[in-house]
């Protein structure tokens, strides 16, 4: 690839991208090449994650971020703004899911609540805040945001509530914030990337992460008609 395709590049800073359905946006944004800075909690597991890539030919680096930290995901946004000047893509990908098996709302413990909101509520709202202001100023920015059908109102159930509650006010947040961004040139989204076999998804689920990455990309690489503040699944809106 040539010194002027890098320069010109879209830059795309991805969440939780060491391993599962995050490591599978980053390698689909990078083929797109799209210049991506795969962030990871444990800096090992994200330097491996990003040398496999890089050696498939992509350009992929790798940045310590933990979505939990304030000042980590304050330092992370200015370490890439100095590097390569902008953030045109986040995609919020990082999250847990540690709603004991079997649980429900009238047994559960609101620490369950407090440490999966802290990563799949409250880091989606840090980096936002984080890097908002920089697509603002660029005129351009996708923000994708990744939630799940175990978030929708309309079909809510019982089970896993800490994980249903935090993915049901990332889609708040999803919307609040495309209202915000409106007319700013940033496209905000939501999308469920259906049951998935990775870590939290098991063994048994039936999509692999290539497939539920697919939704995320083109959500990511959205022209400047393309919707915002809406719920997708496999790039169909879905209700909320």
């Amino acid at each position: 690839m040539s010194r002027e395709r890098t320069a010109a590049a879209r830059i795309a800073l991805v969440s939780g991208g060491n391993r599962g359905i995050g490591f599978e946006i980053c390698r689909q944004l990078a083929r797109r090449r799209y210049r991506v800075i795969l962030g990871a909690r444990d800096a090992a597991e994200g330097k491996a994650a990003a040398a496999a890539l890089c050696a498939e030919g992509l350009f992929v680096e790798c940045q310590r971020l933990d979505v939990t930290r304030d000042a980590g995901v304050r330092a992370c946004v200015a370490r890439v703004l100095e590097r390569h000047g902008r953030i045109d893509v986040l995609v919020n990908n990082a999250g847990v899911l540690i709603d004991p098996h079997g649980s429900r709302v009238l047994d559960s413990e609101l620490a369950t609540y407090r440490k999966t909101l802290e990563v799949n509520f409250f880091g989606a709202l840090r980096l936002a805040q984080a890097v908002a202001p920089a697509m603002k100023k660029a005129r351009y920015g996708r923000i994708v945001n990744m939630s799940s059908g175990l978030g929708q109102l309309r079909d809510m159930g019982t089970g896993t509530p800490a994980y249903r509650v935090s993915k049901a006010a990332l889609n708040v947040l999803t919307r609040m914030l495309a209202v915000e961004l409106k007319d700013t040139g940033v496209l905000v989204n939501s999308m469920c990337p259906g049951w998935v076999r990775t870590r939290m998804g098991g063994p048994k689920a039936a999509r692999t992460p290539g497939e539920a990455a697919r939704t995320a990309v083109w959500l990511a690489t959205l022209p400047a008609s393309g919707p915002s503040g809406g719920f997708f699944r496999d790039r169909k809106r879905i209700a909320w």
